[in-house]
């Protein structure tokens, strides 16, 4: 990484075939930084919880299927660039898809060349879609977990309290059950206080209003 910015784009290929995913993963690791993830479920938790400049979903998922997936991604707020791969290739199919938010479909089989370009093209489309997120009167840079603001001390933050803030800051005029944000940003099996901690860590460094309890439902992004 030179000056705060990475050296090659990162994307996030959700591909549920065991041989093609590792093969796809090894050709798009020349030019990219490359995040497997085999299911639907597993690829929403990393949408959500790290920075990526595009993804590749591929449409019949286990878990979560990919419209779904791309669907809840956008409903929360995400503009990640989206390519979706699918075996089905009919017009009502591919429009479907377009609809729930993907910017570009490519049909099985097809050429590592064709998907290469098309990568290419969504990045000149959509460059760097959320590096940098807006927390209130500050922002929070994803890639060094750090939140800046023109009149403020810089404050560094771990990994999960980082993630914790990005899924808040994409959606700032939603309430966040417990249960949703245990599921998206830690282990669903970790113990439900583990939300309430990180929350109270976060608000140690960046003030008790930076976020805020709506009693009986759960969090939202307060004022900073």
């Amino acid at each position: 990484m030179r000056g705060g910015y990475r050296e090659s784009p990162r994307l996030l290929l959700v591909e549920d075939d065991r041989e093609l995913a590792p093969m796809l993963a090894e050709v798009l690791g020349d030019d990219y930084q490359v995040d497997i993830a085999a299911d639907g479920q597993r690829g929403l938790h990393l949408a959500l919880t790290h920075h990526y400049d595009a993804m590749v979903i591929d449409r019949g998922l286990p878990a979560i299927e990919g419209v779904d997936l791309v669907e809840r991604l956008r409903a929360r707020g995400l503009l990640t660039p989206i390519l979706l791969l699918t075996a089905r290739g009919s017009i009502t199919e591919r429009v479907e898809g377009l609809d729930a938010g993907a910017e570009d479909y490519l049909v099985k089989p097809f050429e590592i060349d064709e998907l290469l370009a098309r990568i290419r093209a969504l990045l000149r489309r959509h460059p760097d879609t959320s590096a940098v997120l807006p927390v209130g009167t500050r922002s929070l840079q994803l890639d060094a977990r750090t939140v800046v603001g023109e009149q403020a001390t810089p404050v560094q933050l771990s990994a999960s309290e980082a993630e914790l803030l990005a899924v808040l800051a994409r959606r700032p005029d939603k309430v966040f059950t417990r249960p949703e944000l245990l599921a998206t940003v830690f282990d669903p099996a970790d113990v439900a206080g583990t939300v309430d901690t990180y929350v109270y860590y976060l608000r140690r460094k960046l003030g008790r209003r930076a976020i805020r309890t709506v009693y009986g439902v759960g969090y939202q992004l307060g004022t900073l």
